[in-house]
């Protein structure tokens, strides 16, 4: 099971701490290996609130051209798991697709450091990328967020934080988002075991980030923000046999409800963590397709210099490693 591998009895309320570890060594195994190849990658770093912040940045163009649209991508894994190397396949092929620069944010991890870390984590890199979009050869007032799972929650929560402090955001990008504390609709019933996301292991993580903070705060739970309206347009995607389906699409209606431009697409019999497994899942493909195909009409003209950039290349070219 990509997120969450290893079922809700992996951790002992005595010893957290070696279980956790043994899960975080065993997630980095389970995601693809075959990477796209892409003129300029570079890992670079943002002041935080914590101390610096690891960026992954991906552009596909050579250092120097552009300036491109950017988008920040928040990798999932329960807040607890995962890092810049999980998601590093699907940046690169947002960025080649959407012809984008991609920020993959390697955020601090729960319990070591429990909410709100991870939002402040992501929102100081969305904030300097729009203070600063020369740094990342990045276009400015073109920036958009993204995530699956848990850091599609974070991208979410983002998305409000920027409407709140007038950073406008041209599109939130939300894979199978964790969006209420709640636990209890009929997909986390019916899919909560067998099905690739553990209900259990999810539910524990979630206490590990939450801590003592209050379940119904928008950064934790956007899906409980009284007021979504203003917030960015969005695409949120789903999946059938998941137990987070329910929560996306109920956060769907409330934007499309609050007068929020909304699309929403579930993709029938597939699990969690499809869309970062194309090899096995054709659904995953056509979910990254439907990804970028969004991102370009947020971003407009302004891909127009990466995608043309990435087809002089040939556009295909992959490599493992």
């Amino acid at each position: 099971a990509p997120e969450g591998a290893g079922g809700g009895d992996a951790l002992d309320e005595d010893a957290p701490e070696p279980a956790i570890e043994e899960m975080r060594r065993r997630i980095g195994a389970v995601y693809p290996v075959v990477r796209r190849e892409l003129p300029q990658v570079a890992d670079l770093s943002v002041r935080g609130p914590g101390g610096r912040v690891p960026v992954r940045l991906y552009r596909p163009v050579p250092p120097g051209r552009g300036p491109l649209p950017a988008v920040v991508y928040l990798h999932g894994g329960g807040w607890v798991l995962g890092g810049v190397d999980n998601v590093d396949a699907a940046c690169r092929e947002l960025a080649a697709g959407a012809g984008c620069a991609v920020l993959n944010v390697g955020y601090r991890l729960a319990p070591e450091n429990p909410f709100p870390a991870a939002v402040d984590d992501a929102w100081a890199v969305v904030e300097d990328v729009a203070r600063e979009p020369g740094r990342y050869g990045a276009v400015p007032g073109a920036v958009a967020v993204a995530g699956d799972s848990a850091g599609g929650n974070l991208a979410a929560a983002v998305a409000l934080l920027a409407r709140d402090r007038g950073v406008p955001l041209a599109h939130q990008l939300l894979v199978y988002p964790v969006t209420d504390t709640a636990m209890d609709t009929p997909s986390w019933r019916a899919y909560g075991s067998g099905y690739g996301l553990d209900a259990g292991t999810l539910a524990r993580f979630m206490d590990l980030y939450r801590g003592g903070a209050d379940p119904s705060d928008p950064r934790l739970a956007p899906l409980r923000a009284p007021d979504l309206s203003g917030a960015a347009p969005a695409t949120i995607i789903t999946a059938e046999y998941d137990i987070l389906r329910d929560e996306g699409e109920a956060y769907a209606r409330r934007l499309a409800e609050a007068g929020v431009p909304v699309r929403a697409h579930r993709y029938d019999g597939v699990v969690h963590s499809f869309f970062l497994l194309p090899e096995i899942f054709d659904a995953g493909a056509e979910a990254m397709g439907l990804a970028v195909r969004r991102l370009r009409a947020a971003f407009g003209d302004r891909t127009r210099e990466g995608g043309a950039a990435w087809a002089r290349t040939g556009g295909t070219a992959r490599t493992s490693g």
